[in-house]
C-alpha cells in the first residue's frame, strides 16, 4: 500500500524572467521528486515555447546595458553573486542533495 504524502509544505519554483518571479504561461507544473524518498517535495514549472520566448525576449533586452557596463562593476556583480553562493553554500548544498540524491558532502564540494 502506497504511504500517503502530506503537501502541506510543497514548495511551488516559479520560473525568473526579465527580473520577476513569474508562474509558467500555460499554469501547468511538474511534480519534483527527491530521489532519496521517492516522496514529491515541490512542483516544477512546465515551461512552454512561450515562457522561453520571453526568457529569451528579456536576455536580449538585458544586454546591451550589461554589455555596455563598465567591468569593473559587472566583476563587483559577479564577485557579489559569488559571495552569497559561499555564505550560502550549505542550504545550497542540502537543496542540491535533495534534489538529485547526492550525498550533502558531494553537493558541498
Amino acid at each position: 500500500m502506497e504511504e500517503e504524502q502530506d503537501r502541506s509544505d510543497m514548495d511551488k519554483i516559479s520560473n525568473f524572467i526579465d527580473g520577476k518571479y513569474c508562474d509558467p504561461i500555460a499554469g501547468e507544473y511538474i511534480d519534483n521528486y527527491e530521489p532519496g524518498n521517492g516522496f514529491i517535495y515541490a512542483k516544477i514549472p512546465d515551461s512552454s515555447d512561450q515562457d522561453l520566448k520571453l526568457a529569451i525576449d528579456a536576455a536580449k533586452s538585458a544586454f546591451p546595458q550589461w554589455s555596455q557596463m563598465p567591468i569593473e562593476k559587472r566583476s563587483r556583480i559577479l564577485i557579489k553573486l559569488a559571495d552569497l553562493i559561499e555564505e550560502n553554500l550549505e542550504e545550497l548544498a542540502k537543496a542540491e542533495s535533495r534534489d538529485n540524491g547526492k550525498p550533502v558532502s558531494l553537493a558541498r564540494a
